[in-house]
């Protein structure tokens, strides 16, 4: 059996994905699945994946990190300067050679490939296009091709805003991931197009949603909800680079009220580098160092707010719009 290989489209970098059957990399699909492109082309990125139970588990290097990671387990990360080494006993390894573009996944039969090798794949091969993943939700503004980008960490409410906005008129890029891409002309950004994970909490707060929803919720209390369906209630936007217009910063309000205040550029940094750039035994690596240049770059040319959400989150879509309309 020949291998095969599909490509898709990082919106300025083309990721190809080859391998001996499709089911090897199911979890490409699962997130990239609408950029896939209808006929290979010559991609700017290559990922190999080779299923065997020989599994290079000792490669020369720096050690850069030894440890669990959240859900997937044990990992070992080795930096040996142009390839970069993860590496998960018995079960799978990644090497990626930054300098040529490619990245090399030997997965053992007996394993499905892992959430943390996936992401740090495309996370090279979107470095490799001069573009860079960060934890964020984008909206459009209504009537408008500009963005806001709202961050916060994991469980603050970012998915829960995002839909009160987008029932206020904004429209949906993505709820939790956005890649920018800095240049002279300025930080342009678009959102990955994965499902939407609603929480009971958020469906009780906003039941506009309702109509989108089963009956049946995950351990964590979420259900996910593909883009076509919410499209049917709210505006959900189409993949494409677009400006940016204002980053917020997510936080609970401590007295119930939803307001919107002036966030000084070095406090949206750090909060921003704090949960986006990973730091290893070895320090910065050239990629996070690169990460670490666009969020600079992001801060420096776009207003920065603290967006502090009580208890009825579609106040913040009016406060939002007079804030950039007048930083405008």
């Amino acid at each position: 059996m020949s291998d095969q290989t599909f490509c898709y489209d990082l919106k300025g970098q083309v990721i190809g994905i080859t391998a001996a059957r499709a089911d090897l990399w199911p979890s490409f699909d699962l997130m990239l699945g609408t950029l896939r492109m209808s006929e290979p082309v010559q991609p700017g990125f290559r990922v190999n994946i080779v299923e065997t139970p020989e599994l290079p588990e000792n490669p020369e290097g720096k050690l850069a990190f030894d440890g669990d990671v959240p859900l997937d387990g044990h990992c070992r990360m080795i930096d040996a300067g142009q390839v970069f080494h993860l590496v998960f006993p018995g079960q799978q390894t990644v090497s990626i050679h930054d300098d040529e573009n490619w990245a090399e996944i030997r997965v053992h039969p007996d394993s499905k490939i892992k959430w943390t090798l996936l992401m740090m794949v495309l996370d090279a091969a979107l470095d490799a296009g001069a573009q860079h993943m960060l934890h964020t939700a984008g909206l459009t503004l209504p009537g408008s091709e500009a963005l806001v980008l709202i961050h916060a960490p994991s469980g603050t409410g970012k998915s829960t805003t995002s839909l009160a906005l987008a029932s206020q008129g904004f429209g949906l890029c993505s709820d939790d991931v956005m890649i920018l891409r800095a240049t002279q002309d300025g930080v342009t950004a678009w959102g990955l197009p994965r499902k939407v994970k609603i929480h009971r909490h958020t469906a009780k707060m906003l039941p506009f949603v309702s109509p989108c929803l089963g009956e049946t919720w995950d351990n964590e209390g979420e259900q996910a909800v593909a883009l076509d369906r919410l499209g049917e209630i709210i505006r959900v936007e189409d993949v494409r680079t677009r400006p940016i217009a204002a980053l917020l910063h997510l936080a609970r309000s401590a007295d119930g009220e939803t307001r919107l205040v002036p966030m000084a550029r070095t406090d949206a940094m750090v909060a921003l580098a704090t949960d986006n750039v990973r730091t290893g035994m070895t320090g910065l690596s050239p990629l996070q160092k690169r990460r670490m240049t666009t969020i600079a770059a992001l801060v420096k040319t776009v207003p920065t707010f603290t967006l502090e959400v009580g208890a009825r989150p579609v106040e913040a879509a009016a406060l939002i719009r007079a804030a950039v309309l007048q930083a405008g």
